[in-house]
């Protein structure tokens, strides 16, 4: 062992240990013996179906909430910032207000920063120690976000969607309430941030830029409860899931956690196989024994004792949807030169859409730009600004709305589920109510449970159940994901694609849109919604090229632009420098490089795989992609420049560089 000073890594000290941890309610144990270390630095993704204590893991983390057994140690002096599903705001406070309260660690820097830098000035205490405190409160503002914070605060504020910083909290709905609290835990930094749910609520396009912060901008540690399964890919570097109680641990993001579930579940089945062996052995010769036995034989009576007295191993149930399809003309749904109003106010202009059999088309924007609006038009729950609204003669919807509304809290889950019905039609045959819910995850105990005891998650299975049992052939779901766990979504992925259905959703979830959507409908500026054929990842591709094919058109579109008559007259016997003109001429084609530059770091950072590896070269990719954006900025300029020399709208000796 090597003597003198002891060495170690501070960022592999840890912020937060579970040892044996244990939580249960009532007679159902929901944590057992769960054991986890958070580690500086490290992002761990909590996965599990509804209901398996991922928000009581949270609480429990966090001091929220006390376990029943177990014991937790958390580092000295760790930050600890947590967001749960419901944030709670105290006082009558504005956005800005709210955000700043994150701030406190750095105001108490900034103080000792202020009364170090004071005495120095005033010469009332030996210098060398208030340099030292100086320096200490320097480092700490800067690892808190630097010095301009207000700065930072509307920043983050408006790219979660919150523009007007001073509105009240009190005024803003649930979902921009979250986004209040999301951008108070970013603007903290605390040492380990712990996220339930971050993503519902926010739109595709802001979760992108979430996802960027987090892996560019966030120093601290980070536990992520989330069912997107991008977001789990790109940013975690370990993986929790928890089962029945149990806490299994694996390295690596969404698609490595599924590879190693996998080969974890062949095992234990290898394993529970060789033990059924063995107990059939072993009870074969005990049959064939006599009752007097030897001391060695009276040794294998034990272990085949201890063999069958051993637990089998849980099996995971099966969620299984199915959906009533009842026989649809060819042209299901046709909206002509529809505007979408609210009041005064005008979302979208002159949409057009024909929507048939087996089309399934995924909307997307961001929040306010009128998707939910469109789908409550197409219900006839909303007046259009004009044009026409046509469904076909044998269209029947079903319509799953944001907050399941058709549920009845103070009624059964059997009851809001299936009502009165004794029977109900599943794949072209009848089954029991009962049966039917046993598919949806909820056993006959939970059948008999109140739908204001139950999760989130469980809600929105309560409304699928309710939903899916009653014939239709057209689907409007609007954010169908939100608190639904990765199993559930996967089997109702796999439902409206097999079975073939016509569907609209809106969702942010880009993993659900990728496996269901035939063709995407963005809502997008100037009051325009643009229908892209394809998946999601192809939506981006399309929409990315036709904004550099607009980029890239702009030089041309500015060179046959007339010049004014005064322009002409004053370029008179002026003009370009042999250089110049030779400049003027390669641009377009330098332009066009630089732009191919920038897609191509842009499709890095946005591929999964550039994540499977832990991301360490994120940050070299995104400072290139930044010098790459300003490579163009400046290209574009110079060639701006040099044509308004050539039209004569300044003179060579203004230009810049000559």
């Amino acid at each position: 062992m090597r003597s003198g000073k002891l060495c170690y890594d501070r960022a592999a000290l840890p912020l937060v240990t579970l040892a044996d941890v244990g939580k249960s309610y009532g007679t159902r144990t929901v944590l057992g013996q769960v054991n986890l270390t958070v580690r500086r630095g490290e992002r761990i993704g909590v996965v599990g179906r509804n209901g398996s204590g991922k928000s009581t893991l949270a609480r429990i983390l966090c001091g929220a909430e006390p376990p029943d057994s177990g014991e937790i140690l958390r580092g000295r002096g760790a930050r600890i910032g947590y967001l749960p599903q419901v944030p709670r705001f105290e006082g009558d406070l504005t956005a800005e207000q709210a955000v700043v309260q994150g701030l406190d660690a750095w105001t108490e820097a900034a103080e000792r920063h202020r009364i170090a830098s004071e005495a120095l000035a005033s010469g009332a205490a030996p210098a060398e120690s208030l340099l030292d405190e100086q320096a200490r409160a320097a480092e700490d503002l800067e690892r808190l976000g630097g010095w301009d914070q207000q700065h930072r605060v509307t920043a983050i504020l408006g790219h979660l969607g919150i523009d007007d910083v001073h509105v009240a909290v009190s005024r803003l709905s649930g979902g921009e309430q979250r986004r209040v609290a999301l951008a108070r835990i970013l603007i903290e930094r605390p040492d380990l941030a712990v996220f339930d749910e971050p993503t519902n609520h926010l739109d595709a396009g802001t979760i992108e830029w979430f996802e960027r912060f987090v892996i560019e901008q966030f120093p601290g540690a980070v536990l992520l409860i989330t069912h997107d399964r991008y977001l789990l890919d790109r940013i975690v570097t370990r993986t929790l899931e928890l089962s029945d109680g149990e806490a299994y641990l694996y390295d690596g993001g969404f698609d490595l956690y599924l590879e190693q579930k996998a080969e974890r579940l062949v095992h234990a089945a290898r394993v529970e196989r060789n033990r059924q062996n063995f107990l059939r052995r072993e009870l074969e010769w005990l049959r064939r024994q006599p009752k007097a036995r030897t001391t060695k034989q009276a040794a294998r009576v034990e272990r085949a004792q201890a063999a069958l007295s051993q637990p089998k191993p849980k099996v995971e149930r099966d969620v299984e949807f199915s959906l009533a399809v009842s026989r649809s003309g060819k042209t299901v749904l046709e909206l002509s030169e529809l505007d979408l109003t609210i009041g005064d106010l005008t979302l979208v202009r002159g949409l057009d859409l024909f929507l048939t059999a087996g089309e399934r088309i995924g909307i997307v924007g961001r929040n306010g730009t009128g998707k939910t609006t469109l789908l409550r038009t197409i219900l006839g729950e909303h007046p259009p600004g004009a044009g026409r609204v046509v469904r076909g003669a044998k269209t029947k919807i079903l319509y799953f709305d944001q907050v399941r509304s058709g549920l009845d809290e103070n009624r059964t889950v059997f009851e809001n589920a299936v009502g009165t019905q004794t029977q109900i039609e599943v794949g072209g045959h009848f089954v029991e109510p009962i049966t039917y819910l046993e598919r949806f995850g909820f056993d006959r105990h939970q059948q008999r449970q109140p739908v204001g005891s139950l999760s989130g998650g469980e809600r929105a299975r309560v409304a699928l159940a309710a939903l899916l049992c009653q014939p239709g052939n057209l689907i409007l779901l609007d954010e169908p994901t939100n608190d639904l766990d990765i199993e559930t979504l996967s089997v109702l992925e796999t439902l409206l694609v097999e079975q073939n259905a016509t569907v609209l959703v809106v969702t942010h979830d880009r993993w659900f849109l990728d496996r269901v959507a035939t063709a995407i409908l963005a809502f997008e500026e100037n009051q325009r919604a643009v229908l892209y054929p394809g998946n999601y990842q192809t939506f981006q591709r399309l929409k990315a090229q036709a904004q550099q094919d607009q980029v890239r058109a702009a030089p041309q579109r500015e060179r046959r632009r007339p010049v004014p008559s005064s322009h002409r007259s004053a370029d008179r016997g002026k003009k370009l420098a042999f250089k110049e003109e030779r400049e003027l001429e390669t641009l377009p084609d330098t332009i066009e490089q630089a732009e191919l530059r920038v897609a191509q770091l842009e499709a890095q950072l946005s591929d999964p795989a550039t994540y499977a590896g832990g991301g360490e070269e994120i940050g070299t990719l995104a400072r290139e992609l930044e010098q790459a954006r300003q490579a163009v900025d400046d290209l574009m300029k110079r060639w701006e420049e040099l044509e308004r020399i050539k039209t004569g709208e300044v003179t060579p000796s203004d230009s810049v560089g000559n």
